[in-house]
């Protein structure tokens, strides 16, 4: 006799979701608010984001084929928890959703309130919570989407079985679009013609726009997201960024969301690309080679310099480079890793550079998330002008070692050999003078802005948020600001001095395994051999916290010893772990990679814990609204 009762649901943990707070309110919802009660029936994705987080945004875009392929069941709902002060503002919440063309509800929790409730302790998180209101799966960082896409289909014919799935159309409420002819620009160069070229970016387009800032010449691009090469009707962009005038009169443009570099040739208005692959660089995937070849992340900014096309990328906190003599791009400075550390180009740490200008002498670039101005010489040395690290930030006016930036997007050189910093969250226009080392404010009011250009005695800025280009004259004299400083607010982690057993939780998705040695399989996301399977990279700040511990290796798992001297600090942890199918019939596996970066402040004390674990992917206990730490 043939037993055909359907396969026993999978055993898996489940812990009850908390409810979703947010002073803030609901977006995207058309003013209405929603519960638990209201979504249940449906697979719920918790996002956890803010909208500074080059990861977040990475997590945005991973996102959107999931929820197009399973719109009926999933209900994603991004939870804001802002990092920078300027993020716990309503309205800059509501920008960035419309910014980042997300379409799906978000709730505004500028008080963490619903963070806490989840113990959430990373940038991006996301949970899993079942049509019942359990939470099933917990997710730290970028590349688990195809985890998550099979664990929806085991929860669809699990709760389709049970009877307790509901199909239906989700909360969502499209915005209604604004007649603007700019829809949150980026980036503005000054093209030899006199006009001004523009990266529309929420509008996936460039705009030629006339002398005046106002009147469009043309735009280039048919508006929706794409990588298509062409003339102007026929190429499209995904949220380009930088420009930048090439010696050929053509000009570089960062196609961020699309990981390329392409060229526009105003003479003829066609676009080709130069650089990447379209698809994201993970760890492990080449470094240099053909440009057509090699992938890229995020690039965010481009600035012809020293006879190369310098690279903010973003995605991966370091420089790279476009070399046209034979077409190929490599890795000019950065780790990879995410801080603030000066010295030899290849050993420095940034933090998504966002913004590049060039000088005879010097690259200047804004680090954005350590709210730094930096720069990198001829001899390839990386300086720190104006900055601290990832949890401070501000508007102050004075001395460069005690001014304060608030996530700056955009550099513009001056004629006078200072530098003007387009200070984003601040509102502002800062000037640094590398001949004084003071820090002063040229102009307030402004929303927003992610970048400048001189046009004669003026100054032209992108008002990001505002849709529009703002002209200025330069002052004689600097605009004088009351003085305010900020340091990122997450309650620190009491941990016990001495021996703490540092945990990074993984659990490979069903279907899949961790191999327990290097592995022959290829990445799912670019085709390339993968190396070990696990990797966690532990440092601190200061560095005279960590006693032993420190350094790279391949274990998830590590006892650190914290230096009793050494009241509070914060431990930078990165890991990486890549699971494969586990067919045994396949030779070669698809394989998928997991990473997260962790800045955690700790603070030592004798009742402290003696563990600190940090969810990769998994589940780690209940979830208890404990002390959380935060990641940039």
């Amino acid at each position: 006799m043939t037993d055909s009762s359907p396969a026993p649901a999978p055993r898996r943990v489940r812990v009850r979701a908390p409810e979703l707070i947010g002073k803030g309110g609901w977006l995207n919802t058309a003013g209405r608010p929603y519960g638990l009660a209201d979504l249940r029936g449906r697979i719920v994705i918790l996002d956890f984001w803010t909208f500074c987080c080059i990861n977040c945004l990475h997590v945005l875009d991973e996102l959107r084929e999931l929820e197009d392929k399973h719109r009926d069941t999933v209900v994603v709902i991004g939870v804001h928890s802002p990092k920078f002060a300027h993020e716990a503002d309503h309205r800059a919440v509501a920008d960035a959703v419309e910014r980042y063309g997300v379409e799906h509800p978000v709730l505004d929790d500028p008080e963490l309130a619903t963070w806490k409730q989840y113990a959430v302790r990373a940038w991006p998180t996301l949970v899993v919570i079942d049509p019942e209101g359990y939470v099933v799966a917990q997710h730290a960082g970028e590349g688990h989407v195809h985890a998550i896409e099979r664990l929806v289909g085991e929860l669809e014919a699990e709760h389709e079985a049970k009877g307790t799935l509901r199909r239906g159309d989700g909360p969502y409420v499209a915005p209604e679009p604004e007649p603007t002819v700019l829809r949150f620009p980026g980036k503005v160069l000054l093209l030899p013609s006199g006009d001004f070229l523009v990266s529309d970016t929420t509008r996936h387009q460039l705009v030629e726009l006339a002398g005046d800032g106002e009147t469009v010449v043309r735009r280039i691009g048919q508006g929706s997201r794409g990588s298509t090469d062409g003339y102007a009707d026929r190429a499209r962009f995904q949220e380009p960024q930088g420009l930048a005038l090439l010696p050929d009169g053509t000009v570089a443009v960062a196609d961020t969301v699309n990981h390329l570099v392409r060229r526009f040739d105003p003479e003829t208005g066609r676009t080709t690309t130069l650089a990447g692959t379209g698809i994201q660089w993970m760890q492990g995937q080449a470094t240099s080679g053909p440009g057509r070849d090699v992938s890229l992340s995020s690039p965010w900014d481009v600035a012809w310099w020293n006879g190369r096309l310098w690279i903010a990328m973003a995605g991966v906190h370091q420089l790279w480079a476009y070399d046209p003599a034979d077409g190929t791009v490599s890795v000019t400075a950065g780790t990879t890793n995410e801080g603030l550390v000066d010295g030899p180009a290849p050993e420095a740490w940034f933090a998504q550079p966002s913004g590049l200008a060039a000088t005879p002498e010097r690259l200047w670039l804004a680090d954005s998330e350590t709210s730094a101005l930096r720069w990198i010489d001829l001899d390839g040395t990386v300086h720190t002008a104006v900055g601290t690290g990832l949890f401070d930030f501000g508007h102050r006016d004075g001395r460069a070692e005690e001014a304060l930036l608030q996530h700056p997007l955009g550099v513009t050189a001056l004629p006078d050999g200072s530098i003007a910093v387009s200070d984003t969250y601040n509102h502002a226009l800062r000037r640094y003078d590398p001949a004084t080392g003071e820090v002063t404010t040229l102009a307030t009011d402004l929303r927003e802005p992610s970048d400048a250009v001189l046009d004669g005695d003026d100054i032209v800025v992108v008002e990001s948020a505002r849709h529009r280009l703002t002209r200025l004259r330069l002052p004689e004299e600097a605009v004088r600001v009351a003085a305010v400083a900020h340091r990122t607010q997450r309650a620190a982690t009491e941990v016990a001095p001495g021996k703490l057993q540092l945990d990074v939780i993984f659990q490979a998705p069903p279907g899949q395994k961790l191999d327990t040695l290097p592995h022959a399989g290829t990445d799912s996301r670019g085709g390339t051999p993968i190396g070990p399977s696990t990797r966690l990279l532990v440092s601190a700040t200061p560095p005279e916290l960590l006693l032993s511990g420190e350094g790279a290796g391949t274990d998830l798992s590590r006892i650190l010893e914290l230096n009793p001297a050494v009241a509070e600090g914060v431990l930078h942890v990165s890991a990486m772990a890549a699971s494969c199918d586990d067919d045994p019939a396949n030779e070669y596996p698809a394989c998928h990679v997991h990473q997260q970066d962790w800045g955690v402040p700790v603070r030592l004390t004798d009742g402290g814990a003696p563990r600190l674990p940090l969810v990769l992917a998994g589940m780690d206990g209940a979830m208890d609204g404990g002390t959380e730490s935060q990641t940039p």
